[in-house]
């Protein structure tokens, strides 16, 4: 396996994963926070808080899938990089609201890891030749730039 295929599985990985849990929240409220570290879960019109995080998670997943779709794989790992910032306050909210330290380590902490690392080698990887980021990365190094003289 290439590590451009390795990058590609971790953002599948990456963009999978948030869209499960933002649809186990959305249609499994009841069970869907068990993992998640914080007691006790809202009730009434504090469970709304369950579909605002499906929502949000269903949003960041459609994200990854969309740039690594249309080959977009550096912006891919800039948004990435942006949405580790999700599960490290994650992470804090259940540091922060009676959570224990093991769970936030574990599940949140653990999910910025493998964020950050499919964010650094997206960020890192070379654009493949005749791909459209590397056509882009080649004409935005012509604006101006001197003409070839080859070229006359």
């Amino acid at each position: 396996m290439t590590k451009r295929h390795f990058t590609t599985a971790l953002a599948l990985i990456t963009g999978a994963a948030v869209l499960f849990f933002g649809l186990n929240f959305l249609l499994n409220p009841e069970g869907a926070p068990d993992g998640f570290g914080i007691e006790p879960w809202p009730q009434g019109n504090a469970a709304g808080y369950f579909v605002v995080k499906g929502v949000r998670d269903l949003a960041v997943a459609a994200t990854v899938f969309l740039l690594l779709a249309r080959g977009q794989r550096r912006t891919l790992g800039w948004v990435v990089l942006i949405d580790a910032i999700l599960p490290l306050g994650d992470a804090l909210a259940v540091l922060t609201h009676g959570g224990s330290l093991t769970t936030a380590l574990s599940v949140h902490f653990s999910a910025a890891s493998v964020v950050l690392l499919t964010a650094v080698m997206l960020l890192t990887e070379r654009p493949a030749a005749g791909s459209a980021e590397h056509s882009a990365e080649g004409s935005s190094r012509a604006v101006g730039a001197a003409p070839d003289p080859s070229d006359a």
